[in-house]
């Protein structure tokens, strides 16, 4: 634990080279053989932003009219040993690592071993939906578009937390358990599983390893040093540590997501390992004329299919507010809107400790990624629309950290704690008679053990869901997780038979009406014995 907010300091590794974004040319110097140049608004919006938002770190590079303009580190990668955020600093990129795996599909197709509306199973004979109609018409394109009907975040248990028990073999199997929410395509909802199922397909079809495919075809040839997949020692020396912060506590370090040099099974939805260096790299070669040589990994055709709109998304009251925002829509591996008469194409990353957002915008040669350590989305808010404002509506700049800082602190007031239920502390049986191993089909085996201080409940396939049972109410408890920042806290229900005997369980979120969204709705566990 830090109980106390750092000093920030800018450790601006900052540059102003010619990429060489034109005619597919890509960068070959790193970051320190750059000239140093920063643009002093962006440097005074992310270090506001780090106190502000009680983010650790940060990195962030701009790439405007074929030039790297910003490339900047700012605050601490590790607290403990105060190490400074460099340009070329490891974070995670959640969910940003989407557009890679959209980009390695593409690739394939690109060459003709893959068509975007080819049969899932065509490729992948083993893939089964819930429903066999939506099994045998579901498309290349449909992994990748956030339409399968299926709930929000659905299968996202088998994911996180890290470091996940099940392989990407099993993601794929156990599709068929996910009920949907909605009918097929109807309606936008986000998923995760469905990249890794993408990852897989590449992984067949090109014959080799996806975070192999991955390197061979993405980062080799824009020479970026990111990693899908292991990462050499040499890299571990300059990574950023995910933090959590709370009121009452400070900085906690999320070891679970930690960047240690191990492969994340979910690396095609959210576990790719970059710098802002490299993604700088990424940017140049997005805005320039991609496809016109053999050093372009995805053809401007492909990238027009990536950055069309598939699935119509809402747009907020909000974003038309701040933003003139007419549209939004999700493509294949990015979001994208309108913004002050411009197309912006954009995706963001959240995973416990890191947070991420890339945005393109292609009319005005404007790219950018922000990078941090942090937990609190505020911090790459404000950056991010810092950095737009000052491009596409100077007019319209304002401080945007205290923006974002007075709506958390509306919202906060506005929403208060989410409602409870309420229960009387107390069960009905003994408490050895809820003990024993219960397994669902898809999820695997939970171990309800009596010690000394009451229940315990043990994940079998994740390590990192443990934690205590509270009596609630009849046969039903809370669980409290060991690490708060794992999951919410849940409601456990025992289900008994006429002889009173416990056979089961279910599991709910512990608020008063948790709804049918929730991540616990396809799983049943049984009990092994009675």
């Amino acid at each position: 634990m830090y109980q106390n907010k750092m000093r920030h300091t800018a450790f601006s590794l900052l540059t102003a080279i010619i990429l060489g974004f034109t005619v597919g040319q890509t960068a070959a110097a790193s970051a320190s053989e750059l000239s140093a140049t920063t643009l002093p608004l962006f440097d005074e919006a992310a270090l506001a932003a780090l106190t502000q938002f009680d983010t650790p770190g940060m990195a962030l590079a701009v790439v405007k009219d074929g030039q790297l303009v910003h490339l900047a580190g700012y605050g601490e990668r590790e607290l403990s040993s105060a190490a400074p955020v460099t340009a070329d600093t490891y974070f995670r990129l959640a969910s940003a690592s989407k557009a890679f795996t959209a980009a390695s599909v593409a690739i394939l197709v690109d060459e003709g071993k893959l068509n975007w509306d080819d049969k899932v199973i065509q490729h992948l004979p083993e893939f089964k939906m819930q429903d066999p109609w939506v099994t045998a018409e579901f498309t290349v394109r449909d992994l990748l578009s956030q339409r399968s009907g299926l709930a929000g975040a659905a299968g996202d248990s088998m994911i996180w937390p890290e470091p996940s028990g099940f392989s990407r073999d099993e993601v794929i199997h156990n599709l068929r358990y996910l009920t949907p929410l909605t009918s097929f395509r109807a309606n936008y909802a986000y998923s995760n599983v469905l990249y890794i199922t993408a990852a897989e397909l590449v992984a067949r079809v090109a014959a080799k390893p996806w975070h192999e495919f991955v390197a061979e075809r993405i980062f080799q040839p824009l020479q970026m040093q990111c990693y899908a997949g292991p990462m050499p020692e040499a890299a571990l020396q300059n990574v950023a540590l995910p933090y959590s912060f709370s009121g009452t506590d400070g900085f906690a370090a999320i070891e679970r997501n930690a960047i240690n040099g191990a492969m994340l099974m979910s690396a095609a939805a959210g576990g790719i390992v970059c710098s802002a260096s490299d993604m700088s790299k990424w940017l140049g070669f997005l805005l320039s004329s991609a496809g016109t040589t053999t050093a372009a990994p995805v053809s401007r055709a492909q990238l027009a299919q990536m950055w069309a709109p598939h699935t119509i998304m809402g747009v907020s009251a909000t974003d038309r507010e701040l933003d003139f925002t007419n549209f939004s829509a999700y493509g294949l591996g990015w979001r994208m809107a309108d913004m002050h008469g411009v197309k912006v194409v954009h995706h963001t990353g959240t995973l416990s400790g890191f947070q991420a957002h890339v945005v393109l915008v292609p009319d005005r040669q404007l790219g950018l990624v922000v990078l941090n350590n942090g937990s609190n989305s505020g911090a790459r808010q404000a950056v991010v629309q810092t950095v737009l404002k000052h491009y596409l509506a100077p007019e319209l700049q304002r401080d945007w950290v205290g923006y974002y800082a007075e709506q958390q602190q509306r919202r906060a007031q506005g929403t208060g704690a989410a409602a409870l239920p309420v229960g009387t502390g107390e069960v009905l049986l003994a408490l050895q008679d809820y003990a024993g191993t219960y397994a669902d089909r898809w999820f695997g085996a939970i171990s309800i053990t009596q010690t000394e201080t009451g229940l315990s409940f043990q994940s079998a396939r994740m390590q990192n869901l443990q934690g205590i049972l509270e009596p609630f109410a009849d046969h039903s408890f809370v669980v409290r997780w060991h690490d708060a920042n794992v999951a919410r806290p849940a409601l456990i229900h025992f289900q008994l038979n006429n002889r009173r005997q416990v056979t089961g369980f279910r599991l709910e979120p512990y608020v008063a009406e948790p709804g049918e969204r929730h991540e616990y709705r396809d799983m049943q566990f049984l009990r092994s014995k009675l």
